[in-house]
């Protein structure tokens, strides 16, 4: 993938419920993602969030002003038990989960690009946070692999309520993201 290509964030909106609908029910996306939701149930969902009633943060990621994936921030991680005891910190802890939204754009080293970026220009740019994790399933390993060349290390692999696989917790600090 060509280092030139302009990578955007933009605050999802509702008018891009149907596309995200899509790319949920898209082969590539839902053996990762829980569900095959239907419009109605990403409504419900990302609603709350485009609205600011949920402090999710979610994003539309755009390459060279193309939507081709979707981003997501939370601050949950002190609210939610089973996370919060794995870190000192969990107060000061982000978690972000992403997808692209299909084969096209993905094993060509955009994934890792995206990511830096977006810990960047959000994560680390936000609210005090001294870590972000992420918990991708434990047998996603290209996910694992694209992580890694991030700077993300693994913490510990455990079973989270809700997902299909364990989940293959992984963090990262500022300071460890790696430079350009």
């Amino acid at each position: 993938m060509a280092d030139d290509l302009q990578i955007s964030f933009r605050p999802l909106a509702l008018d891009d419920l149907e596309l995200l609908q899509r790319w949920l029910n898209n082969d590539f996306v839902a053996r990762w993602w829980p569900g095959w939701p239907s419009l109605e149930q990403v409504r419900a969902k990302y609603a709350p969030r485009i609205e600011g009633t949920d402090p999710t943060k979610c994003f539309i990621i755009e390459l060279d002003g193309l939507p081709i994936g979707f981003v997501q921030c939370y601050r949950a991680v002190a609210d939610s038990p089973h996370l919060r005891a794995l870190f000192d910190e969990p107060e000061e802890t982000a978690g972000i989960d992403l997808f692209l939204g299909d084969r096209a754009h993905a094993y060509h080293g955009l994934g890792p690009r995206v990511i830096r970026d977006f810990l960047r220009r959000v994560v680390f740019a936000g609210p005090p946070t001294r870590r972000c994790i992420i918990d991708p399933a434990h047998n996603n390993f290209a996910a694992i692999r694209a992580y890694k060349k991030v700077g993300f290390s693994h913490i510990r692999t455990i079973a989270i309520p809700g997902e299909l696989q364990p989940s293959y917790i992984m963090a990262i600090r500022p300071e460890e993201l790696p430079g350009d």
